[in-house]
């Protein structure tokens, strides 16, 4: 597979002590691919996206169920603990699910967002692809309400996010995220064509990093057949904090930091 040349290596992703601090049971775990052609979803995937929906049907949830599930339900008490009121602003996870539980279908967009839909709906967690091209490091942590946030379709009309919101940022000021994992940025989007991605599984419950693996086990499984199999995994919590992922040429093991 061609390998994308950027100038960039690695990505150093970093949880901020002060998320820990308010949500001391986060996990968020990564797999870092160096380069994927990012294309229409095939039957597999689009099969797995189908079935996590009809699960959904199946279950009969209302509003109230999707947020009492415990994923979610977790979500929800994280949010409010950094100030986010889940009500109006719900995590991606509860966003989705609730439309489905209603009885529609997600939006079929590309062989990896629609991975990452069937994945966040069997786990009831955020799961997410970012495209990090040219990025050198992401980490998550309040904002100070000066980086630039670009919308999602509007990168025209940026956002500044407010003091304190957690956000995906990186060292030159962007956040690539609003109100953590609610919505994500314009310029991480992953669109079709050869990117480097950063795929993401977040939980906030205790025990969390369990099935934060199992989610990535999941994603693991689906991309042996979606890309070259190249690719690096590291789950971070309290305990490991940072981890550094190598985005470009062959990567021969996994490599984090403790701190």
């Amino acid at each position: 597979m061609t390998q994308l040349s950027d100038g960039v290596d690695t990505l150093t992703v970093r949880i901020d002590d002060r998320v820990l601090t308010a949500v001391p049971d986060y996990v968020l775990g990564v797999i870092a691919i160096p380069a994927v052609e990012v294309a229409p979803a095939p039957p597999a995937v689009s099969a797995l996206l189908t079935a996590a929906e009809d699960a959904l049907h199946a279950a009969g949830l209302d509003k109230a169920g999707v947020a009492a599930l415990p994923g979610i339900a977790a979500w929800r008490e994280a949010y409010r603990a950094v100030g986010v009121n889940p009500n109006r602003f719900p995590c991606a996870a509860e966003s989705i699910a609730r439309r489905v539980a209603k009885g529609d279908r997600l939006p079929r967009i590309n062989a990896l967002v629609d991975l990452c839909n069937a994945v966040s709906l069997g786990a009831a967690l955020p799961v997410a692809s970012c495209a990090v091209d040219g990025l050198a490091d992401l980490v998550v942590r309040p904002a100070d309400g000066t980086e630039t946030y670009l919308p999602l379709g509007m990168p025209e009309a940026p956002e500044q996010p407010e003091p304190g919101e957690v956000v995906y940022a990186d060292a030159d000021g962007r956040a690539h995220s609003r109100r953590w994992n609610w919505r994500q940025g314009h310029l991480v989007r992953t669109d079709l064509g050869l990117h480097r991605l950063l795929l993401t599984v977040e939980s906030a419950h205790p025990g969390g990093r369990a099935d934060v693996t199992d989610a990535l086990a999941r994603l693991a499984a689906a991309l042996d057949e979606l890309s070259d199999g190249t690719r690096q995994e590291a789950v971070l919590d309290g305990t490991t904090t940072s981890a550094v992922l190598r985005t470009a040429g062959p990567v021969a093991s996994d490599s984090g930091s403790r701190s």
